[in-house]
């Protein structure tokens, strides 16, 4: 009998249990819902698994606080970390996030050496490099999810925009997950047709600029918290990517090591993920006022990078 795929997800907050339910429902696998804080993880787990029979889903969810359960896992997608609260950036996060990646990824290198690690946490391309740097894992299987997130913001806007479906909106935003990321023009289309035979420059212009923010608006609008079905929706087509080895091109924190001029950091670019990991970036000749756009957003990970490995140190 074939052994069915485990996905396990650490840390049952608002986007972890968001992603386990969407994984169970998918049939991606058995979901193993991981946190540190006593009942929560079994608390959701079991009411999501008597929900089970009614959606009709077949797959076993479990919740606990033990790494022993979690090992073995082929896919792990990581948002343990302290989340973004109202007039906090990113950068704040760093100290205390960086000590729970470690120990989470001292964990994921100990229980599951083999596993597809998919990072989650805030401030994104840091965190992500630290996963990492402590696993020692192959480039191929360590990666962030951010493009796919901020990729998926900009074909909402331009959708709400233009009263469109949005499945007729293709786009695609790179850099690293920030107030620098870039939003390609023009790679931007509505149904195969250039976006800007639809929406002016200025009016693009402002649009962007709110994919840019778009993540402090929903932390500004909730009050306490921050995203969570967005992120977990963008993970999940992250995984299933892998697991059902779909070749997908999709933006993606990945480690560049020359491409698009970068080498050496984690930044959203063009990936394809199948059942190798991320197989290939997709590289594309960018032209001068996007390559630059990108190298200013490459320096805003720099900088956190740089303290990153300081307390890596």
């Amino acid at each position: 009998m074939k052994k069915r795929n485990k996905i396990a997800m650490i840390g049952a907050g608002q986007i972890g249990g968001n992603l386990a339910l969407w994984a169970a429902q998918k049939q991606l696998g058995d979901v193993v819902l991981f946190d540190i804080r006593g009942g929560t993880a079994q608390g959701k787990a079991l009411d999501m698994f008597e929900g089970s029979p009614v959606d009709g889903f077949d797959a076993n969810i479990t919740g606990t606080d033990s790494w022993e359960d979690v090992a073995g896992a082929d896919v792990l997608i990581v948002t343990a970390g302290l989340p973004r609260k109202p007039g906090m950036s990113r950068d704040d996060l760093l100290d205390t996030n960086v000590k729970i990646i470690t120990d989470v990824a001292q964990n994921i290198k100990t229980h599951c050496p083999d596993a597809f690690v998919i990072v989650i946490s805030n401030p994104l391309d840091s965190m992500v490099y630290a996963m990492k740097e402590v696993t020692g894992f192959p480039k191929e299987r360590v990666v962030g999810m951010a493009g796919v997130l901020d990729t998926a913001r900009y074909r909402a806007f331009i959708a709400m925009e233009l009263g469109v479906s949005v499945k007729d909106v293709h786009a695609i935003v790179l850099g690293g997950h920030g107030d620098d990321m870039v939003p390609l023009r023009r790679f931007c289309s509505v149904g195969g047709l250039p976006v800007t035979e639809f929406i002016s420059d200025e009016r693009l212009g402002e649009i962007e600029a709110r994919v840019r923010k778009a993540g402090g608006e929903i932390v500004g609008l909730l009050g306490n918290g921050s995203a969570f079905y967005s992120p977990a929706a963008s993970a999940i087509a992250m995984a299933e990517a892998y697991l059902l080895d779909q070749g997908r091109v999709l933006p993606a924190a990945a480690l560049c090591e020359g491409e698009f001029g970068i080498d050496g950091y984690y930044l959203g670019v063009p990936a394809k993920i199948s059942g190798k990991g991320v197989e290939k970036i997709m590289e594309v000749a960018l032209n001068e006022a996007e390559q630059a756009e990108l190298l200013k957003s490459l320096e805003s990970v720099k900088g956190t990078v740089a303290a990153t490995k300081e307390r890596l140190a």
